[in-house]
């Protein structure tokens, strides 16, 4: 229970009775119970005061440290409003009970979702999401509210709940400290969750704002995974998420990062660049840390870039969906044998002679996309990206015949697969036109 002298000013937050707080819960119902933890029961209400849903969150222990989360919980929130941090609506302190209301998430937490197997989280929502998060802890760095800023010291996606349009807020401020814009660091007790606690902050005592953008690292690393920031069940070296992504990306492996079910959803250089924030988000050292207005802003340039490429593709009731198939001939040399815009020539040269209905180059073959697949084993073997758009494979065909074959017998190949969206297919078939001196409508 809190001490009688302890006194919330400036609170924008209600406080109510005990009896308001029974009667909203049906005296606390079992059934009435969405959530729960180390901190106690989460129980989703009806019409209290003049919300008609709301959470609330009923703190069990009686110790002077859930006493201590509970003040420190209720005098941050009061002071901050902002659309990506849970709003504290009230709160009672009465008798032996510490309550907490909040405004309702009928969507739960990220965590929640991401460890679904059936989820269908799309990866442009886990996107948007995330810039949502990233936008609530840069709103607590900067001290809109506070003047002092609000480190939050235990960010994790459980912390990420989601509202009825998956809009993401930030939630939990227990372990929250304020005051902390004008001072490099504060010395404090180590608190947190393991998995998520900044090594720095771990074994020196001081916490500074770059340890909630470690923490937000490893929530970036399991968007992206699918995977716990802790999972004991694995082998040893993959227990801990954040040291496993890293040494994978070490190894150039960064697609046996990716969770499976965001198959087909990520272009190459988007999750390239997001995987590179998070593994930054992650650097030992704070100071080389980005802050938090700097992911904002780079995840937002990947929302953007990710929000476009799926916009611009054509539905397949339009004229072209994606452009799948793509010319490939015998290479005897290495890929960097021919400089892009040869190989890209090509290409396009196909493309103009098929779309007209004669191949007019005889020492060009061109392929299903179905022997393509079966050439590069369902490209299998990724050899180079040289653009957001193109990536390269390795394949095998017979020399004779070009038949494709298994990997590793006859003639190896290189089969560059573009994926042109269809603006762009427009405006490239008008400049092969010129190229070639062909008619095109």
């Amino acid at each position: 229970m809190l001490p009688k002298h302890v006194i919330f000013r400036d609170q924008t937050c209600q406080r109510f009775t005990l009896a308001e707080i029974q009667s909203a819960t049906q005296n606390f119902d079992e059934a009435s119970v969405i959530g729960r933890g180390g901190f106690g029961m989460v129980y989703k209400c009806q019409n209290i005061g003049s919300m008609r849903e709301v959470a609330v969150k009923r703190l069990h222990s009686m110790s002077n440290q859930g006493a201590h989360e509970f003040e420190a919980e209720v005098q941050v929130l009061s002071k901050l409003r902002h659309g990506n941090l849970v709003s504290l609506i009230g709160y009672c302190n009465e008798e032996k009970e510490m309550v907490l209301v909040y405004e309702f998430m009928p969507n739960g937490t990220l965590e929640d979702h991401l460890r679904k197997p059936d989820s269908s989280l799309s990866w442009l929502q886990r996107l948007k999401i995330c810039v949502g998060a990233a936008q609530g802890l840069e709103y607590l760095h900067m001290g809109t509210s506070t003047q002092h800023g609000v480190i939050h010291r235990d960010v994790k996606t459980s912390n990420i709940l989601l509202d009825a349009n998956f809009v993401a807020k930030v939630s939990d401020f227990g372990l929250a400290k304020v005051g902390l814009m004008d001072r490099t660091h504060v010395s404090t007790a180590v608190k947190g969750t393991f998995g998520y606690m900044d090594p720095f902050y771990f074994n020196t005592g001081k916490l500074t704002i770059k340890s909630d953008v470690y923490a937000f690292g490893v929530v970036l690393f399991e968007v992206l995974s699918g995977k716990k920031a802790v999972d004991s069940t694995l082998d040893e070296h993959q227990w801990c998420l954040a040291a496993w992504a890293q040494h994978k990306i070490k190894e150039g492996k960064l697609n046996q990062i990716i969770d499976p079910r965001l198959n087909g959803q990520i272009s190459k250089k988007c999750m390239k660049e997001f995987a590179r924030i998070a593994r930054y988000c992650l650097h030992t050292e704070p100071k080389q840390r980005p802050t938090m207005a700097e992911v904002v802003v780079k995840l937002e340039s990947i929302l953007s870039q990710e929000t476009e490429i799926a916009n611009s593709v054509v539905s397949e009731e339009g004229l072209i969906y994606k452009l799948r198939s793509i010319f490939t001939g015998k290479v005897g040399a290495s890929i960097g044998s021919k400089s892009d815009f040869s190989m890209y020539h090509e290409y396009i040269r196909i493309e103009i002679d098929t779309t007209r209905g004669s191949n007019k180059d005889e020492s060009f073959r061109t392929f299903t996309y179905a022997e393509l697949a079966s050439a590069t084993n369902d490209f299998m073997e990724e050899v180079y990206t040289p653009t957001l758009y193109e990536s390269i494979y390795k394949g095998w065909v017979d020399e004779r015949t070009y038949d494709p074959t298994e990997s590793g017998v006859g003639l190896a190949i290189y089969v560059r697969k573009i994926e042109i969206l269809w603006k762009m297919v427009i405006k490239l078939k008008k400049l092969c036109a010129c190229i070639f001196d062909v008619d095109w409508k």
